[in-house]
């Protein structure tokens, strides 16, 4: 059993990249909900067919070689998190079978230094097949872990339902619409026990009152069934490989060493914590320094930057850096998608383009060099390097406010020097000419939208 907080305990965690473990085979996701508990839309359900928040912040990714086996991994880069989200909450879930099922079901969280920061282990769960395990969340100017354990036995239908998402449609907050015409009445829902009421209950009492709010569910009015989501085919994505994420971790000045990669363009994300000046270096075979991709002297540098592995497979980085880190290699495909809401973020980034011509309309509020460049992926079919990118599109010092026009998706806009936060968001986004282009901009292999966790919600 882990030594650590029991139900409803809570303690202040370092304002830093933590690192969250979820043991026993469930189903996780995280919901970044803002002061009044709710998601602000689907974008802030984190699951595993979406399993990066478009902030960068949350992300999950499953066991490591050596992990326990159903381990899953939650990233929570804290200082990342947007302004408006005041809590991050840890969900766990079961398909089949009730979660007092799930021997071992337990949450740990660890530092950027690899060792353990709080910890908690369910210990009284009951018939519910959906929980909000733990959550973190802003408090004096920091923040704090608490251990919840609050379960819901009408399952993910209700959690979802406290935290604003309709199960049937968009999240509650998003309702500003004229109200619709009348429509059949319906039976009151029903109300949940508590949870106290629920450990009184038999298990024949349980099965009809599950019975109940599924009964309740079905006579609902239903709108109309949305269009089924595409699934994504790799085989479309003409720049980089696809492959499950890697990741290393450790202190101070070291050289990572990645075998078994496919070849081609890779994303690197780095995060180091504490002052002091990063560098990072891919090596050649000679074990020679090739040209910086990193060199920072911004306190808790993040960023992600973009590398190529060699064809025999084996990458080799040189990093210099003051204090604890993390790296993982992710393949171009997941960088973040730009749209015409704002993404905030900082540091170094690579985003990716995939409508119609558009303008991005960026703020930067750093003091340093600002550059970005262009990566035009429609037509290009070598897997194994990216295209010319024709220069820098923005080569700029200090803080300022740039619009850039793009081309025609799928683009790659890297920000390969931003040392400061920033935001950007696509204006005058027009149409997509079609044709092969606009085929392979819809297969890239994103990760599937929320709505696939609403509709198992529904489900």
């Amino acid at each position: 059993m882990l030594r650590g907080l029991i139900k409803g305990d809570n303690a202040f965690v370092p304002t830093a990249a933590l690192r969250v473990a979820v043991r026993s085979g469930v189903d996780v996701a995280a919901l970044l909900v803002t002061e009044q508990g709710r998601v602000r839309g689907d974008a802030d359900i984190v699951f595993h067919g979406a399993p990066a928040h478009a902030s960068g912040a949350v992300r999950l990714s499953p066991a490591a070689d050596g992990d326990a086996e159903g381990t899953v991994w939650l990233d929570a880069d804290l200082p990342g998190v947007e302004e408006q989200i005041a809590r991050v909450l840890v969900v766990a879930s079961t398909e089949e079978g009730a979660l007092r099922d799930a021997r071992g079901l337990s949450v740990e969280v660890f530092g950027p230094d690899g060792a353990t920061v709080v910890a908690y282990e369910v210990t009284d769960a009951g018939p519910e097949t959906a929980m909000v395990v733990a959550e973190l969340y802003r408090r004096s100017g920091g923040w704090k872990f608490r251990a919840v354990g609050q379960g819901y036995v009408d399952g993910l239908t209700g959690l979802a339902v406290d935290h604003g998402v309709d199960p049937d449609g968009e999240p509650q907050e998003a309702a500003d619409q004229p109200a619709p015409q009348a429509s059949p009445a319906v039976p009151a829902p029903l109300r949940r026990p508590t949870r106290d009421e629920l450990l009184d209950m038999t298990e024949e009492q349980i099965r009809a009152l599950t019975e109940a709010h599924a009964q309740a569910r079905a006579q609902a009015p239903l709108p109309a069934a949305p269009a089924p989501e595409p699934r994504p085919d790799p085989s479309a994505w003409t720049c980089g490989p696809v492959f499950k994420p890697r990741t290393a971790t450790g202190r101070d000045n070291d050289v990572i060493t990645e075998n078994g990669l496919p070849p081609g363009p890779v994303m690197i994300e780095l995060t180091v914590t504490g002052p002091g000046y990063t560098g990072l270096w891919p090596l050649d075979d000679s074990n020679t320094k090739r040209s910086s991709i990193v060199s920072s002297t911004e306190t808790d540098f993040r960023g992600r930057v973009i590398t190529s592995v060699p064809e025999h497979g084996r990458l080799r980085l040189r990093l210099e850096a003051d204090g604890p880190w993390k790296l993982r290699i992710l393949p171009l495909a997941e960088a973040l998608r730009l749209s015409e809401s704002r993404l905030e973020s900082r540091g170094p980034d690579v985003l990716l383009h995939t409508g119609g011509t558009a303008d991005a309309v960026f703020r930067y509020k750093g003091s340093s060099n600002f550059i970005v460049y262009l990566y035009r992926l429609a037509g290009h079919t070598d897997p194994t390097r990216l295209p010319k990118s024709g220069g820098s599109a923005v080569n700029e010092i200090g803080a300022r406010k740039e619009t850039l026009p793009l081309p025609e998706g799928p683009v790659l806009v890297c920000l390969t020097s931003a040392d400061g936060p920033w935001d950007v968001r696509l204006k005058d986004v027009g149409l997509h000419s079609g044709g092969q282009e606009a085929e392979n901009a819809a297969k890239l292999p994103a990760p599937r939208g929320a709505r696939a966790w609403l509709r198992r919600v529904r489900g």
